[in-house]
């Protein structure tokens, strides 16, 4: 699905990815394959990073979300690997484990927000 906004809820463990518009919702959840994402270790996260990367394809703005450090490590991952992906990324805030509609309702203000700021996106 070709969409202009996504969000993603991430932690070490797993990424809500959604994409959406005005009348669409599409989701998808990416696991992490490491067995140290729940041990405190530092993980290799280089899968899972690429999964979430594929995942938004179609996506022209994206805001992370997430409760820990793994927002900023992806974005950080990005900029280095994923830089098509790392464009599009425009806001890193955290949050604590909000359930799907409840991530949708945020991504939503926000991006109502972020769009009167930036101009029309339709134009971008």
């Amino acid at each position: 699905m070709s969409t202009f906004h996504a969000v993603v809820w991430m932690d070490h463990a797993e990424a809500h990815v959604l994409m959406f518009d005005n009348e669409h919702v599409q989701g998808e959840r990416v696991h992490s394959r490491s067995k140290h994402s729940h041990q405190g270790k530092h993980p290799d996260n280089k899968a899972f990073y690429t999964e979430i990367v594929q995942a938004l394809e179609g996506s022209h703005e994206v805001l992370l979300t997430g409760a820990g450090t793994a927002r900023t490590e992806f974005k950080t991952w990005c900029d280095s690997h994923a830089k098509a992906c790392a464009h599009t990324i425009i806001e890193n805030i955290p949050s604590d484990h909000p359930t799907d509609p409840q991530l949708i309702a945020l991504a939503r203000k926000y991006f109502v927000k972020f769009d009167k700021m930036a101009g029309d996106p339709s134009l971008l």
